[in-house]
């Protein structure tokens, strides 16, 4: 069975990778264009591409999926199956191509969490599981019959970072398995307005620099959900003498604060502690603007509150 992949991030690699060393025919990649990146603007090829190129696979980049020219190469490589993982959102012309169809990796466990960042929302909004799923693409974003999906337990005190990687390889394994249930006909197609029957859906919509900004009149422990569900990227943040300072790291205590809600509180050497109505969130590994990133105690010993 012939494979088509598409994908641009880390994230999409893992995939890609267990792919070939399952010995899947993969035919071709397409992948994001190369675009400028970094204070240089120096041009930056996606990890997909990267890793293709390393295979020897070929790589079709189109700036726009309806092009005709991108259509002609991508019905000549011929495939039986395309595979998504971390792409855009594919116009039917593409994603009805393949004789067997197009199915996608998606890092929820769906119908929740449908959108651009379900790992991001699920730690935000401080859920106890997450998971991965594979799907059938359909007119409207993730919505496709389901074909599979892998659960895992949340510890409450993971970052995104961290939920990313654990999602990345566990989504890898998923899918190789996906491809090998497709080639077999061995599967079960899934419809997902049967599991969304009578259930509140959570939504995982593109994150913006708004949805970044810390609210310290929210309790504690929500503050602590944003700041881990936003970290590495694209972080939390709020002001310090009157510059950005980037939150990477927090842990949080419920207790009587007496404070105002947002007011820093320190001694200047090891610890660092902002004010919430049912307690503190402890910032433990900082940015301010301008500086590098550091764990508070460094950080403390060049700034005076």
């Amino acid at each position: 069975m012939r494979i088509v992949f598409m994908g641009t991030p880390e994230f999409a690699v893992a995939s890609l990778d267990e792919l070939i060393q399952s010995g899947c025919e993969v035919a071709g990649v397409v992948t994001a264009p190369d675009k400028p990146a970094g204070r240089g603007q120096k041009v930056s090829e996606s990890a997909v591409k990267q890793y293709a190129a390393a295979h020897g696979l070929k790589v079709l980049q189109p700036e726009k999926l309806k092009n005709e020219e991108f259509l002609k190469e991508l019905k000549a490589l011929n495939a039986d199956l395309q595979v998504v993982v971390a792409f855009r959102m594919l116009p039917e012309v593409v994603w009805n191509m393949p004789a067997r169809g197009t199915i996608n990796l998606h890092a929820s466990l769906l119908p929740q969490y449908r959108g651009a960042a379900p790992i991001n929302w699920v730690l935000i909004n401080g859920e106890k599981e997450s998971g991965v799923t594979t799907f059938f693409l359909k007119h409207e974003i993730d919505t496709g019959d389901i074909l599979f999906t892998e659960k895992i337990t949340l510890t409450g005190h993971e970052t995104a970072g961290e939920l990313h990687d654990r999602l990345m390889y566990k989504g890898a394994g998923l899918l190789v398995k996906t491809v090998k249930a497709v080639e077999s006909g061995r599967y079960a197609e899934n419809p997902q307005h049967h599991l969304a029957e009578g259930v509140e859906l959570k939504h995982a919509p593109k994150i913006f620099k708004e949805d970044c900004k810390i609210d310290w009149n929210q309790p504690a422990e929500k503050i602590y959900n944003l700041i881990r569900g936003l970290s590495p990227y694209p972080t939390a943040y709020t002001a310090l003498n009157e510059k950005i300072l980037k939150v990477f790291g927090a842990e949080y205590e419920l207790a009587e604060t007496g404070e105002q809600p947002g007011e820093f509180l320190s001694d200047n050497r090891t610890f660092l502690k902002v004010a919430a109505p049912d307690g503190f969130v402890i910032l433990t590994d900082v940015q301010l603007e301008g500086k590098k990133r550091m764990r508070v105690a460094e950080f403390l010993r060049g700034v005076r509150l």
